[in-house]
């Protein structure tokens, strides 16, 4: 059995599509880009501040289903540029703890929704 979850403290989906979806124990977030909720605008021109609010997008998510980045156990990561891979990786790295962060792949794209710079999704478990 599935359980939808949905918070205002994340982006509305912008197509048929929820922000995350449990099935067991298992929560599947759907890709976050850095739509600042409140507002409903994109963040853009700094990989840093994309990155960080796409990351609290995903942590509003974590929380609306009772988890939080330690129940992590996959992350992917799409970029338009690879050579941004140390800036988003600054970042992201500051949500997890290195000796328990979770497994993780970082994938250049040709394009991303409302051509951002940065999506991740992400994969935790209770």
């Amino acid at each position: 059995m599935k359980k939808i979850i949905n918070t205002p403290n994340a982006p509305a989906p912008i197509g048929p599509y929820n922000q995350a979806v449990l099935a067991g124990n298992t929560l599947y977030i759907s890709g976050q880009i850095p739509i600042d909720p409140k507002t409903g605008n994109l963040i853009e021109g700094d990989i840093q501040k994309e990155t960080k609010q796409s990351m609290e997008n995903l942590k509003a998510i974590l929380e609306e289903a009772g988890m939080t980045f330690e129940h992590v156990i996959k992350a992917s990561i799409f970029v338009k540029d690879m050579n941004q891979f140390a800036k988003i990786n600054e970042v992201y790295g500051t949500y997890f703890d290195a000796e328990t962060a979770p497994a993780r792949e970082t994938v250049e794209v040709a394009n991303l929704p409302k051509f951002v710079n940065v999506e991740i999704s992400m994969i935790a478990m209770l």
